[in-house]
């Protein structure tokens, strides 16, 4: 009820435009972030980043998301037109850029968010390949530990000797050498949960981006499923990052507090 108010109140109205500019600035800035947490997969994976190398990209994360969605959802709120009228109108569910705009709908919303889907469905894949590659990939799973450094076992568990002349004798020194320093992090909190984010992302822009390809190829059509469909998925974008946190994020939690 809440999104139809704006259609209702007219393209003209306040109300139709804040939805406008909310509609423009935040899916995409979901979808941005999606990809940053695909970004920081591919490099714990690839680069050994720890949790706090990755706390000190966020702040460029969002820098950089932040200027991205709010330079054009604040420039459409002041484009009009006598002939298309505002930037920001009714979408039948609620406000967002006008049909009449559908070309700036489509090369400023839907073209760069499934560029970053499948940026960030390359980078899974590359994840994906190099994990199961690798023969403690089934361990880092049940444990729910993923090291972030290859350790030899014989680095570990071999003994260097080392041999000294001293008037005439030799004295052999044997001694262990000192276990490198050994890190991981929560493979569901760090890999799962943002892999889980990424699916429920792409099940979510499937339906809004059908119709809206439908409506571009064809003005006058309409199909009450799928309305319903871009209804149920894309209002409840939050819900379902949500579901993913409680059911994999808490649970990993959990799991180092017991450990701890």
């Amino acid at each position: 009820m809440i999104s139809l108010s704006g259609p209702r109140a007219g393209n003209g109205s306040p109300l139709c435009q804040f939805q406008g500019f909310l509609m423009q600035m935040f899916p995409p800035a979901d979808v941005f972030w999606t990809t940053a947490m695909a970004l920081d997969v591919y490099l714990i994976v690839f680069r050994r980043y720890d949790a706090e190398a990755l706390r000190k990209l966020e702040w460029k994360y969002f820098s950089v998301i932040t200027t991205l969605v709010f330079i054009p959802a604040i420039a459409f709120l002041f484009v009009h037109t006598e002939d298309k009228g505002p930037m920001y109108g009714s979408v039948t569910l609620w406000c967002a850029i006008n049909p009449s705009w559908v070309l700036y709908r489509i090369i400023f919303y839907y073209a760069p968010i499934w560029l970053l889907i499948l940026t960030a469905m390359v980078l899974y894949a590359l994840i994906g390949i190099n994990i199961l590659k690798r023969k403690q990939a089934f361990k880092a799973i049940s444990n729910d530990s993923f090291p972030l450094e290859n350790v030899s076992h014989n680095d570990v568990d071999s003994d260097d000797a080392n041999a000294q002349s001293l008037d005439g004798g030799s004295t052999i020194t044997i001694y262990r050498r000192p276990p490198p320093n050994r890190s991981s992090l929560s493979f569901r909190q760090y890999v799962l949960m943002p892999l889980m984010i990424f699916v429920v992302l792409l099940a979510i822009w499937v339906a809004p981006t059908t119709n809206r390809v439908a409506s571009f190829t064809n003005p006058g059509y309409l199909s009450d499923p799928l309305l319903l469909a871009v209804g149920a998925t894309g209002s409840l974008r939050g819900f379902w990052n949500g579901v993913v946190f409680i059911t994999i994020g808490m649970k990993a939690r959990k799991g180092k507090t017991g450990a701890g």
